[in-house]
């Protein structure tokens, strides 16, 4: 988003909730101040880091991880009418004149139910309003599993607590395989807006964080490609990466 935004693109985030069943700490929260109240200061304060334009919830509430008893909240996301929510999505479409969607990819990069419902409600949606392409964020899961062997004795080295650190086994059911994986997208030289904007979310990612305590360029080798799925896109051994959103 921040590079779309620096090369002169409008840039629109849509959220589908406020994620009202997160958990934070004891005494996180301000006296009065709900969870969702402060996920919403955290999105705008995050998005106008990012040079996002423009911000809009579309008023689910949050459905909780998978297999949790707020999966069957008939107001949660995941239980949304599948068409409605598009209908929703495909109205702010149309009003920014849309080139170029991203939703999540098939299973939420990690099966996250609302992330699911982002894929299920953005393609209808996408359709709907006719956006020229629609593309899947995923992450590429052989790349990652290559960086964290090839980088785990130097993130042992520069963090304090390897106990925090993660194991390649915890991303073997992560993201998708590389030979799915269409586009590869160069944003190493925004790693550290993008880690300006994560410390906005403050009730999701502590600074005490692995990901906020990673040295920067081990943050910026680790995050500094996105990867996309677009459907018709050709992709195989020989094919490398499109590197580019926009035509």
């Amino acid at each position: 988003m921040a590079r779309a935004a620096a090369e002169g693109h409008r840039v629109v985030l849509v959220v589908a909730t406020k994620g009202e069943l997160g958990e934070v700490a004891e005494g996180f929260l301000d006296h009065g101040e709900t969870l969702g109240e402060r996920r919403v200061a955290e999105t705008q304060a995050s998005a106008a880091v990012l040079g996002v334009a423009r911000v809009e919830f579309l008023g689910y509430h949050d459905s909780g991880m998978i297999g949790e008893a707020s999966n069957d909240d008939p107001a949660c996301f995941w239980r949304a009418d599948v068409n409605s929510a598009a209908a929703q999505l495909a109205g702010i479409l149309r009003d920014e004149a849309a080139d170029v969607l991203t939703i999540y990819d098939s299973h939420g990069n990690y099966g996250h139910p609302d992330h699911i419902q982002v894929h299920r409600v953005g393609r209808v949606a996408g359709e709907l309003a006719g956006v020229g392409r629609i593309l899947e964020a995923t992450m590429n899961r052989d790349e990652l599993l290559r960086q964290m062997i090839e980088g785990a004795q130097q993130l042992a080295e520069a963090m304090d607590d390897v106990a925090d650190l993660p194991k390649p086994e915890d991303f073997e059911h992560f993201g998708t395989p590389a030979s799915e994986v269409t586009h590869g997208i160069d944003v190493a030289a925004f790693a550290g807006v993008k880690r300006a904007s994560m410390r906005c979310h403050a009730s999701q990612i502590a600074e005490d964080s692995f990901f906020l305590k990673m040295p920067e360029d081990v943050f910026s080798a680790s995050f500094g490609t996105e990867w996309y799925i677009e459907h018709g896109a050709p992709r195989g051994a020989d094919e490398p990466y499109r590197t580019e959103l926009f035509r």
